[in-house]
């Protein structure tokens, strides 16, 4: 898998781990506030000093949950400030309103959701804002305590700070353990892709030593033979036809040295590293280029333009070189008149399905054609 496709595939890994925890999040308050505080408001609905303020508070948190909700999964923009002013009010509305002996049991039961309805609007914001709610929650929990003076001060405060611990360690775990798996997560796409990256470079490095290679064993096919007959005099640089090899060689050196360069066209590229050669022979060269070229493979290059190159390398007077390309189809074409070069073909450039060539000569003019053709 390349670098890319992980990034998104963690990316993706990451996302999904938030949107577990979101969803845990949301359904334990709604599930806390359905299944608990129902059937606490509920049974102290005659008890409660004011029942429909207990019930306002409860729909008002209600409400706020709705509102974080959309918030959490569809990025909706919501005042999270007020809001947790609004919840911290309900808070101690119903504090205000519980009846005598209920501060600790299921009547107050906004003291004790609070910590899981901060978390829906302080999802993304870490543990500090959420413990700061709680905080307060707890400030107003004990000015409840010491207000309602049952006469059993050290129970009451010992029962307050279990009830503290109690209502604030689980929402605060939730929370923590929700930014290590994301923290995890994270850090193991980005340790993959790393890996990836690595990977695509040693494979990379791999290919273009092995095309390095190939290119090699090309030049001292086309080269090597010809510079050692040069060099022991078995071949004359006087000779026509020593020439057109030179040609030839000099031709297929420069395309294969333009093979390896990062340019928009590298097709276009490489015909004009071949024109190159034969313009320094005196030869005038039209290239003329039709359409925006396809992203084409060396290997396809290779085939649409060598056998140009060769026919290109005997020309003499002058030349012309079109390219025709479509998204699904290049044709390459050269056209030189016949004054010069071998009677026909020197070179074998068999046909392959993928790339298909054609060379034709008369008494005026040499025309050869290269075409490729999406499959």
């Amino acid at each position: 898998m390349s670098a890319e496709r992980l990034r998104v595939a963690g990316a993706a890994v990451v996302s999904n781990v938030d949107r577990g925890g979101r969803m845990a999040a949301v359904f334990i308050a709604f599930g806390w506030h359905i299944g608990v505080n129902v059937p606490g408001l509920v049974g102290g609905w005659d008890d409660y000093r004011v029942p429909w303020a207990a019930l306002a508070g409860w729909v008002l948190f209600s409400l706020v949950g709705v509102l974080a909700t959309a918030r959490l999964f569809y990025g909706f923009a919501v005042p999270v400030v007020p809001l947790l002013a609004v919840l911290l009010i309900v808070d101690v509305l119903v504090i205000a309103v519980v009846p005598d002996g209920g501060f600790f049991n299921a009547y107050n039961w906004a003291w004790g959701t609070i910590g899981w309805f901060a978390i829906l609007l302080l999802y993304d914001r870490g543990v500090a804002a959420l413990v700061a709610v709680l905080a307060a929650n707890a400030a107003f929990g004990l000015i409840g305590v010491v207000a309602a003076n049952t006469g059993s001060g050290a129970v009451d405060l010992s029962r307050f700070v279990m009830y503290v611990y109690g209502t604030g360690v689980l929402p605060i775990a939730l929370v923590a353990a929700m930014g290590v798996l994301r923290d995890t997560a994270r850090s193991a796409a980005a340790n993959e892709a790393a890996r990836a990256a690595l990977e695509s470079e040693r494979l990379g490095a791999a290919h273009a030593q092995r095309e390095r290679q190939h290119r090699l064993g090309i030049v001292s096919e086309a080269g090597g033979a010809l510079l050692h007959d040069l060099a022991t005099g078995r071949a004359d640089p006087a000779d026509p036809d020593v020439q057109r090899a030179c040609a030839l060689a000099a031709a297929q050196l420069r395309r294969l040295i333009a093979e390896s360069d990062d340019v928009p066209d590298p097709l276009l590229h490489e015909l004009r590293a071949c024109v190159d050669v034969a313009e320094r022979q005196g030869v005038p060269v039209d290239l003329i280029a039709v359409g925006e070229l396809p992203v084409l493979d060396v290997a396809i290059r290779r085939r649409l333009a060598e056998p140009l190159a060769a026919t290109l390398a005997t020309a003499r007077d002058w030349a012309r070189v079109t390219v025709v390309a479509q998204p699904d189809e290049v044709v390459v074409s050269l056209t030189t008149p016949a004054t010069a070069g071998p009677a026909k073909e020197s070179h074998s450039w068999p046909m392959d399905g993928v790339v298909d060539y054609w060379y034709e000569r008369d008494e005026e003019l040499v025309w050869t054609q290269t075409r490729w053709r999406a499959a």
